[in-house]
């Protein structure tokens, strides 16, 4: 069984920083690459960044660019979100998602951790 613990959420003023984190635990698991997804109250869940590891390729929303950086090390299986001037429509829950069949499918999935910005 493969686990995607998040940490690093947290209530934050608009215009600040918060860090997500995201590590996987289990047996022993390969990804094609790993990223984030967000959900807010009342809508769908949406895509936010990710890092495919073969060409080192990252991946932005465009709701994003320029103020979130996703950064990830393969060989441990981990992945983060730097996120900066952070606006209260950044509010959500924020989940850590992992691609192992190397198909463009998130397949695994952690629990989510709320980040809330305030005005």
């Amino acid at each position: 069984q493969v686990q995607l613990v998040e940490s690093g959420g947290g209530l934050v003023q608009a215009g600040g920083s918060l860090r997500l984190s995201c590590a996987a635990s289990g047996r022993t698991f390969s990804s094609a690459a790993m990223g984030w997804f967000r959900q807010a109250p009342g809508k769908e869940r949406e895509f936010v960044a990710a890092k495919r590891w073969s060409g080192d390729g990252t991946y932005y929303a465009n709701s994003v660019k320029g103020r979130f950086t996703v950064s990830g090390d393969n060989a441990k299986n981990t992945v983060s979100l730097q996120m900066n001037s952070l606006q209260p429509e950044d509010t959500a829950v924020y989940y850590c998602a992992a691609d192992s069949t190397g198909l463009g499918r998130w397949n695994y999935w952690g629990q989510g951790t709320q980040v809330t910005v305030s005005s």
